[in-house]
């Protein structure tokens, strides 16, 4: 059984195995519209309801991404990869909203909010602003800043306990309590853009590492607990809908009869906008049974019956969207992290420093010039090779031809190194030539309520 944590230094990379044991659904490329080359390379390997996210694109309905910073350290080409998956989104056209967490770093880290704050703009916003985010549909907030993210966080806290904690992270007795506030904090970051405020009821999809998949899995249990109405699957086929009885709506939907037969027929009549004709309502059992939906439309009836609920006083939350990605090999095999500067690039990397890393770094070539020529490399385990295809050859046959030179045993690792050296060199000096054009235009990236 394979074990995720957050905040573990040791991660899994058994990728088929978390699919399985997590219910992730794998990536269908030919389902992507204009896929990236995360896509094309199956970095990005699984999902979770990134359908509706599709369907609301196909459908020109808005939807939006969400991911957040850290503000305790230096960007590093990791965190290239999410918020190249994050512009990729907002060019299918999503809007963007970035959690600066300096709650959480000032609660775990020791940092101050000051400190967070300059630590977001100067390292994390100025590259948002260089590698190509859209300032008009970019929102960036602070925690600190925006107390509705903690308010729904303390709200949503009661609809789970210790041990569900415990399970799905594996905390103890000894957990530090700042440990157990921050997925709460982070579940009202995830869901809040979904309020009418900020931007309203529409799908979000949160780019992540696997890593961070127990944030997704609490976050999408909490919304699902708040909804009213639910839809799943009937046995005879087709779709069901059912009603929640709760604390918050007991007068309402759980009423007497009158008042359940008249949420009954509010069900029914949102359903016929929908243009369904079949639908078998029977409020004394508490269903409403659509024999002839399918699974595509189960996204347009939940968005439908999210916008009732509201209407009658409910929260009306859409569970989150997920994508996940494959791990970046550290520049010495293991993990990347920016608290240990030898396994990754930073992306205000001295060019000289930048070098000399790729040099030292794990290669999959042979011991000596003769058996690589005659055994060839292995490009899987190979830093430079990994670095080329996760963040600077877009060009996927020339990425093919380097790989197969390398096997072949044709291109040594030093060629590779140094292919890889001229590739980073270039995409760095041009990126800290955008960030000193730009730097005027970071606080054009700010909510009205960071700046």
């Amino acid at each position: 059984m394979v074990d995720i944590n957050p905040w573990s230094s040791e991660v899994s990379t058994d990728y088929e195995r978390i699919i399985e044991q997590f219910g992730l659904e794998s990536i269908t490329l030919s389902q992507i519209p204009n896929p990236s080359l995360h896509h094309r390379r199956g970095i990005i390997f699984a999902h979770r309801e990134l359908g509706n996210i599709l369907q609301a694109q196909s459908r020109g309905e808005a939807f939006g991404v969400m991911t957040g910073l850290m503000p305790s350290g230096k960007m590093h080409l990791g965190h290239k990869m999410v918020i190249d998956q994050v512009k990729w989104f907002q060019e299918q056209g999503a809007d963007v909203t970035i959690a600066v967490a300096d709650l959480e770093a000032n609660a775990t880290r020791g940092y101050s909010l000051a400190d967070c704050r300059k630590i977001a703009l100067e390292e994390y916003v100025a590259n948002y602003v260089a590698m190509g985010l859209d300032p008009e549909r970019t929102n960036i907030y602070f925690q600190s800043m925006r107390p509705i993210v903690q308010r729904m966080g303390f709200t949503l806290g009661k609809r789970t306990n210790l041990s569900e904690f415990e399970a799905i992270y594996g905390f103890k007795g000894d957990t530090n309590l700042a440990h157990v506030q921050a997925p709460l904090v982070q579940a009202g970051d995830i869901l809040h853009p979904q309020l009418d405020e900020y931007g309203g009821l529409r799908p979000i999809v949160v780019p992540v590492g696997v890593d961070q998949d127990p944030h997704i899995r609490l976050c999408r249990g909490l919304a699902g607990k708040t909804n009213w109405f639910n839809v799943n699957d009937r046995k005879n086929g087709g779709l069901r809908i059912t009603v929640s009885v709760m604390d918050e709506n007991q007068n309402i939907v759980g009423g007497d009869k009158a008042t359940v037969k008249a949420v009954f027929a509010s069900i029914v009549d949102a359903l016929k906008g929908l243009g369904y004709s079949d639908i078998m309502a029977d409020a004394k059992h508490g269903i409403v049974d659509l024999p002839a939906a399918t699974q595509r439309d189960r996204y347009p009836i939940r968005m439908s019956l999210l916008k009732l609920e509201r209407s009658m006083g409910g929260q009306g939350l859409l569970q989150p969207s997920s994508t996940y990605h494959r791990f970046a090999v550290g520049m010495t095999g293991g993990k990347m992290s920016s608290s240990m500067p030898e396994t990754t690039i930073f992306l205000n990397e001295e060019l000289k420093k930048m070098e000399k890393k790729f040099k030292r770094s794990f290669s999959g070539g042979q011991s000596t010039v003769e058996e690589h020529r005659r055994l060839g490399g292995n490009p899987d385990v190979d830093v430079a090779f990994q670095y080329l295809k996760f963040f600077f050859e877009e060009d996927d046959a020339a990425l093919e031809e380097v790989r197969r030179g390398y096997v072949a045993g044709d291109i040594l690792s030093g060629e590779l190194k140094q292919m890889t050296i001229d590739k980073a060199a270039a995409w760095l000096t041009e990126l800290s030539e955008l960030r000193a054009q730009n730097a005027h235009l970071v606080d054009n990236f700010l909510a009205p309520d960071a700046r």
